[in-house]
């Protein structure tokens, strides 16, 4: 690489923080009708800092909900085209009480900067920003064709984005996607993702009578609500930690014997996670460690429920309604829309008919799992260990980003998942922060990445 990039990025990190500071004091909660404007805020100054820094064709693309920042940079007919996908909203702020300083107001302590949205996602998408800049500036190209999707609704399901990308595809079209919305494995451990779990979620609302009904008066005539949904909910899983839905593993893809070596090489230890987790003990499907579980095998999760009196005192009520907020994460070859079937189907059969049953699906998506030899992932390898100076793992993601399935069938591209972020960064909760080692060392990877990426056929 040029050795004025390298040198530019290392001159300018005390200025590449403090914009990254202006980029997250942006309330940009995209979930909350009040942040509609901030959100529009966001996208807008992503659209003119990516026109600052030299990219050319910047749109703020209108969608049924808030909009996309496009652009792109063609200059190097001939040579590869990269996608950076990522995402400039964030997540609420609740409970503002845990925050140790003001959310949109990033403060920098011990080398890591505090602010919602520094590590999921604007801090990530930011060091591509910066590494960019770099080349523009310094070079006055890329070393590959260019082309950049920042959404504004990825904390919200993303309801808009794969119809923008269906209707799209021509503007979109690339060699290979990158995207940076993952952690690393650990502090001082790059890593490269190369599988992710899909995603189905519901609520289920149950009815037992028009209003709630005094527990003396009318108790043991009439089914409780909260006892059906507890029943329904508390059978989803057997005493070895497997769910109970009929058909649910038929389409699991099993580990291979490489993955699970490989698994058990990696740093990982069990009682120092449970400490972390502040949990008694580890708890999950028998016959898989910890890593396996979260990565390679699917679960079923109560989210929430609702439902009678939770209020100071006593009230001895029967509810009449109660409601739960659930999900399923899936693994490989499993098909969302086939397990939500198989949900609904069996949550129909085994809910008496003492309670009206109402099942809402609301949003999913697809597993996603890349082969870790192909040449871009490679060539994301080569990079990481020339800006963080150490050869990366390969890991596994227990969580979903739904569009890396989308780019995968609708583009037809190889996607890479190069992420900066750590496990205890707080990503949706108080006090999110990011490393500002790992944010420099971000920048330098992915210029890095550029180039190893021009020689991806």
């Amino acid at each position: 690489m040029d050795p004025k990039v390298i040198n530019f990025i290392e001159q300018n990190k005390d200025r590449f923080v403090e914009e990254l500071k202006s980029f997250l004091r942006i309330p940009s909660v995209s979930t909350d009708p009040q942040h509609k404007r901030d959100v529009r805020k966001c996208a807008e100054y992503a659209a003119s800092e990516l026109k600052r820094i030299g990219m050319q064709h910047v749109q703020v693309c209108e969608t049924a909900g808030h909009p996309i920042v496009y652009a792109a940079w063609l200059g190097t007919p001939g040579r590869p085209t990269a996608l950076l996908y990522g995402h400039y909203d964030v997540q609420p702020i609740d409970p503002i009480e845990l925050w140790h300083s003001p959310p949109f107001e990033p403060e920098i302590r011990n080398g890591e900067i505090y602010a919602r949205g520094a590590a999921d996602d604007k801090g990530q998408v930011f060091m591509h920003f910066k590494s960019l800049e770099a080349h523009l500036r310094n070079t006055g190209k890329l070393p590959v064709n260019f082309k950049i999707l920042i959404e504004g609704e990825e904390e919200c399901g993303s309801p808009n984005l794969d119809q923008f990308i269906r209707e799209h595809r021509e503007m979109l079209q690339a060699d290979v996607v990158v995207i940076s919305d993952t952690p690393m494995f650990a502090r001082g451990v790059p890593s490269i993702c190369y599988g992710l779990r899909g995603l189905v979620y519901f609520q289920i609302d149950l009815v037992g009578t028009s209003s709630d009904l005094h527990s003396g008066s009318f108790g043991g005539t009439v089914a409780n609500p909260a006892f059906v949904l507890c029943r329904l909910l508390g059978n989803m899983k057997n005493e070895e930690g497997r769910v109970t839905i009929p058909g649910f593993y038929d389409d699991v893809r099993p580990l291979t014997e490489r993955e699970r070596r490989e698994y058990a090489s990696l740093p990982f230890d069990a009682e120092r996670y449970r400490k972390e987790l502040g949990a008694p003990q580890l708890w999950g499907e028998m016959g898989y460690s910890p890593l396996e579980q979260i990565w390679a095998r699917p679960t079923f999760e109560i989210n929430g429920i609702l439902g009678g009196f939770t209020g100071e005192g006593a009230k001895t009520v029967i509810p009449a309604k109660t409601m739960a907020k659930v999900s399923m994460r899936l693994v490989p070859d499993q098909d969302p829309d086939k397990i939500a079937r198989l949900f609904e189907d069996h949550v129909r059969k085994v809910c008496p008919p003492s309670v009206e049953l109402r099942i809402t699906r609301m949003h999913g998506g697809k597993a996603w799992l890349a082969p870790i030899d192909h040449p871009a992932m490679k060539a994301a390898g080569r990079a990481y260990e020339k800006g963080f100076g150490k050869k990366p793992v390969f890991v596994r993601e227990g969580g979903s980003i739904p569009v890396v399935s989308t780019f995968t069938e609708l583009l037809n591209v190889p996607c890479v998942l190069i992420g900066i972020g750590l496990p205890d960064e707080n990503a949706h909760a108080p006090n999110e922060k990011l490393d500002l080692g790992n944010f420099h060392g971000g920048i330098l990877s992915t210029a890095y990445l550029y180039e190893e990426l021009a020689n991806v056929a």
